[in-house]
């Protein structure tokens, strides 16, 4: 059910090997693609914020594949399987600035959600047109990003995000998801963005209140099937590991 640890593996600890990664290495992200686990972690430095793929053959033991995305971005997720023989990946390229929407636009100004595709994993080319933005209706009136690497059900490529509503100086974080055509995943077949799937919990953290320091945050990483139901991985305010259980037909669009 996702709550028994068998084992804390220090000993296949993943560390900085690059003046890339000097300050650390951050918000990993694992995808089980073609029966090999894959991993981005965003790489902290004076020289630049970086993306980094990492592969392994077993989940434990991780090589390096080197910077795959040049320039900062947070959220780096790889679709769990090919889609025409290519690689997809959601991005979140980040910036100091951005430009005001139109008027008339359905959608706030900021980071958002982006789609690429790659033949090798290695080189990628991001789609022309906008994906997933924060509308101007939904509670995501700061931005979005990533959360779960997308996973494909019988309706389609199903992905959760996290979306923030602007409140004091960290905001609330909250989980949403949509599902994406299986063929063409720039297709956003049903995007539920009105109501989270996921808030924050007081109840969860009360036993540690002491330490907390921020509130309103959730921020969900991991999905995995299990029998009927998909097993969600969350941070809860940057101090404890949530899981939560959901039943797969929550996320069905077909009566």
């Amino acid at each position: 059910d996702g709550s028994l640890i068998e084992k804390i593996h220090y000993d296949k600890i993943i560390s900085p090997q690059f003046t890339s990664q000097e300050y650390g290495i951050e918000d990993p992200r694992i995808s089980f693609i073609d029966n090999r686990y894959y991993m981005t972690t965003c790489c902290v430095s004076s020289e630049r914020h970086s993306t980094m793929l990492y592969v392994s053959e077993d989940g434990l033991n991780y090589s390096s594949l080197g910077i795959v995305l040049d320039h900062q971005n947070k959220d780096m997720l790889l679709f769990e399987g090919k889609i025409n023989e290519k690689f997809y990946a959601l991005t979140r390229p980040m910036g100091e600035c951005y430009f005001a929407s139109p008027a008339d636009s359905l959608y706030h100004p900021g980071a958002a959600i982006h789609l690429s595709s790659s033949t090798d994993l290695l080189h990628w080319k991001p789609f022309d047109n906008a994906f997933l933005r924060s509308r101007r209706s939904s509670l995501s009136n700061v931005k979005i990003g990533g959360g779960t690497p997308p996973v494909l059900t019988k309706d389609g490529w199903l992905l959760l995000y996290h979306g923030v509503e602007n409140k004091t100086e960290v905001g609330i974080y909250r989980t949403f998801w949509a599902l994406l055509d299986k063929d063409e995943p720039s297709k956003i077949l049903h995007l539920a963005d009105a109501s989270p799937l996921i808030e924050a919990n007081p109840d969860i953290t009360a036993n540690i209140s002491d330490q907390i320091y921020l509130n309103d945050v959730v921020f969900t990483t991991g999905m995995a099937e299990h029998n009927g139901d998909f097993i969600l991985a969350s941070g809860e305010l940057d101090l404890a590991c949530r899981i939560t259980i959901i039943p797969k037909e929550y996320f069905s669009i077909i009566s």
